[in-house]
């Protein structure tokens, strides 16, 4: 709730409590204020037009406000099982107005129509509100304002980058002016390319609006929900499809750059890319719902990035594109989040060698050699490209590198690494049966064997009584836990018990649970990793322990916005999040821990 005596309240504090709103070309984040401060376009990974999440030289800067004069509360909320986003703000005489947030998307014409398209339609629910819009978006990393030019019924906003088209059957000069008006009836907003539209902008509004909810409604009714907690998942579902670029079924691991892991922390890092890890996670949860579809788009993605390795290193990351290069680099002038910079444009991490990327690639496929649902199910010759995947994990398992947290100044035979490569020796074993190629199921297995003892034998830290984060070392990581959940170990085995209680006993602050305990490049880590706090949910639920991983996952669900959305990190402290949002890796850890705990659907039916 926020007050003001009179006229407009200055932007509500920055804060990761946001609706997010897209249709898988583009993305928006909304503040509880109805305010957009995050849209890069014309794509995730582009310029950020709306860039108020992160600062600069005027708060009102890079935003889209849709104000009503004496604000007293607002309240967010999405149209059930959509992704359409209604935020009411109300005045302190009991005026109210509705703001509907939508980005187009629902089948035309034999395909998904996903024009990057944002739509803001404004409406009085009592009374007679005043209100005032603001729309000033910038260019080049805020360093470039738009030269305006206007018609009776449009805005455009035009860059050196691009130019944008403001359709609107409001007053265009009192959008031009920011002069507050009375709301006496509804009006629409269209932002996006420089075209005219086909229709009227009231019959488009309300015509997409319309298909949209249509759209997200039925895909939702197609999901396969568990039981119990089914909003957490219908909600966890559609953020992990929002972070889906359809063009060419990349993946995102977040929407945002730079979001610190915890406060001025310098761990500041660009998540607009596909990480290959992230991206097997996202699709096996989908997959865990029924949802295949997203599964088929990444599986031409993922085919393309490793037709062009041409059997050698595969980078851990890539552009949504398939950009190979995406040097880092930092954005002056504008100071991050709350002031906490700075902020990196690119990832370096696409320069790393993390071996466990040919185990993500392998489980990110198997699902299509065994499911007859698909539309194009994976055959011998996928299994031919895959086997070079496996003859590079083959080749690297015990090397040292980077490791899954993408560490930039040491590089050890990390157990994780580790782990998937021995994971795509395996998967390729059960594809080649399926396949009827006895000789090669064979081969595969006889490596994932030997894999295996090694990684049995080196990981295990006697003096710790449990697997540790490299081969002969001695620091705790939570990444093990991914031990039971790829299938390596018996969660029952005493070692894998021992582990768990060793991993809870240094890495848990109550119900959340930290990566690992070594200092790192920034020192030792000071938030909770959400999805290792996921990984010990699994893991407590494997070996029985059930009504501690109900009580630990009923805390992450407490963790989550308003709008029932985490980013990477949540302060053990004060509960608050922390990290790059919305983070796909922690809305894949609601929806597992979701179907790995739910009762099942015939106690009730």
């Amino acid at each position: 709730m926020t007050t003001a005596s009179h006229g407009f309240a200055p932007p509500a504090a920055p804060s990761l409590s946001l609706g997010v709103i897209g249709n898988c070309a583009f993305s928006a984040l909304i503040d509880p204020h109805g305010r957009v401060v995050w849209s890069c376009l014309p794509r995730f990974d582009g310029d950020p037009v709306f860039h108020a999440l992160l600062g600069g030289d005027n708060a009102e800067q890079g935003s889209w406000a849709i104000e009503i004069e004496g604000l007293a509360r607002s309240s967010q909320r999405y149209e059930p099982n959509t992704a359409v986003l209604i935020t009411e703000l109300w005045d302190q005489q009991g005026n109210g107005l509705a703001i509907t947030d939508f980005a187009p998307r629902f089948p035309s014409r034999g395909r998904y129509y996903r024009p990057t398209l944002m739509v803001r339609r404004v409406r009085p629910i009592q009374g007679t509100p005043r209100i005032r819009v603001h729309l000033s978006p910038r260019f080049d990393w805020g360093a470039q304002a738009p030269v305006i030019t206007s018609g009776s019924n449009h805005i455009r906003y035009v860059s050196e980058q691009q130019t944008l088209r403001l359709q609107t059957d409001a007053s265009v000069a009192h959008v031009l002016s920011r002069q507050p008006f009375l709301l006496t009836r509804e009006h629409n907003f269209l932002l996006g390319p420089d075209e005219t539209l086909e229709g009227g902008v009231g019959d488009t509004a309300r015509h997409f609006e319309q298909e949209t909810l249509a759209y997200w409604r039925g895909w939702t009714q197609r999901l396969a929900l568990p039981l119990e907690w089914q909003d957490a998942v219908i909600r966890a579902a559609i953020t992990l499809k929002l972070s889906m670029f359809e063009d060419t079924g990349a993946i995102v691991a977040a929407m945002t750059t730079s979001i610190p892991e915890a406060p001025d922390s310098q761990r500041n890092w660009d998540y607009r890319y596909c990480w290959l890890r992230d991206a097997f996670f996202v699709v096996r949860a989908l997959n865990s719902l029924a949802e295949v579809g997203t599964m088929e788009d990444y599986l031409g993605w993922l085919t393309n990035a490793v037709v062009g390795s041409n059997g050698g290193h595969v980078q851990p990351l890539f552009g949504i594109g398939l950009e190979r290069d995406l040097p880092e680099s930092i954005c002056e002038r504008l100071p991050g989040y709350r002031g906490m910079g700075p902020v990196r444009v690119g990832n370096q991490a696409y320069e790393h060698f993390q071996h466990d990327v040919y185990g993500n690639i392998v489980l990110g496929a198997a699902q299509a050699f065994h499911d007859r649902r698909l539309l194009h199910p994976a055959g011998l010759p996928e299994f031919k490209r895959l086997e070079a995947v496996g003859e590079k994990a083959v080749r690297i398992f015990d090397q040292p590198d980077a490791g899954m947290w993408e560490l930039r100044t040491r590089a050890r035979v990390h157990t994780s690494s580790a782990l998937m490569c021995w994971a795509a020796c395996d998967r390729l074993a059960k594809i080649a049966l399926t396949l009827q190629q006895a000789e090669r199921a064979s081969y595969w297995q006889q490596h994932a064997r030997a894999m295996r003892e090694r990684i049995l034998r080196e990981s295990w830290s006697e003096e710790r009584q449990a697997f540790a984060e490299s081969f002969g070392g001695r620091d705790l990581d939570a990444s093990v836990l991914l031990m039971a959940e790829v299938g390596f170990i018996d969660p029952m085995d005493p070692r894998f018990i021992a582990t768990l209680d060793a991993l809870e006993k240094h890495l848990c602050d109550g119900p959340y649970m930290r990566r690992y305990e070594a200092a790192d490049d920034f020192g030792k880590p000071e938030t909770a990793f959400n999805i290792c706090t996921f990984w010990r949910i699994d893991a407590l639920a494997r070996i029985g322990r059930v009504d501690e991983a109900r009580a630990i996952f009923e805390t992450m669900l407490k963790a989550r916005n308003p709008l029932g959305m985490l980013s990477e990190d949540t302060h053990a402290t004060t509960g608050e999040m922390w990290g790059n949002y919305p983070q796909t890796y922690s809305m894949v850890g609601i929806i597992n821990a979701a179907v790995r705990l739910s009762a099942a659907w015939d106690t009730v039916i």
